[in-house]
């Protein structure tokens, strides 16, 4: 290999880790974070209450309109409710069974696009 070619290429690697660095898809409110089509999607779920914040980047999405629902399983028991936009978020009435290993589906239409489906695992 010519001896140019490998500050290149280290320059390269360097700047990819950094660009991918930038994007922040830490949860805001405690919850888990899943990346879709349609934005970042986190899940915070509540005995009484399962809230879905919707970001683009790591930086709050409008919504003008959302709509969806969530299915929730933990051991052998499902429960499916419906997601309502509320403020800047959806939320899905409950009472839910959630815990750490529980399985959350979330099946979301945001601003008009076509629904996507993010799963998440509680922690």
């Amino acid at each position: 290999m010519k001896p140019i070619l490998l500050p290149i290429l280290i320059a390269a690697a360097v700047s990819g880790a950094a660009f991918a660095a930038g994007e922040d898809h830490k949860p805001k409110f405690g919850g888990v974070v899943v990346e879709t089509k349609s934005g970042d999607f986190e899940l915070v779920a509540k005995p009484e209450q399962i809230l879905i914040y919707v970001g683009d980047h790591g930086k709050p999405m409008k919504l003008t309109s959302a709509s969806g629902k969530v299915t929730v399983y933990t051991g052998s028991e499902t429960k499916e409710a419906p997601l309502a936009l509320v403020g800047d978020k959806l939320e899905a009435k409950g009472p839910f069974k959630v815990g750490p290993g529980s399985k959350v589906l979330a099946e979301v239409a945001v601003n008009g696009k076509p629904a996507v489906a993010a799963r998440f695992t509680l922690k």
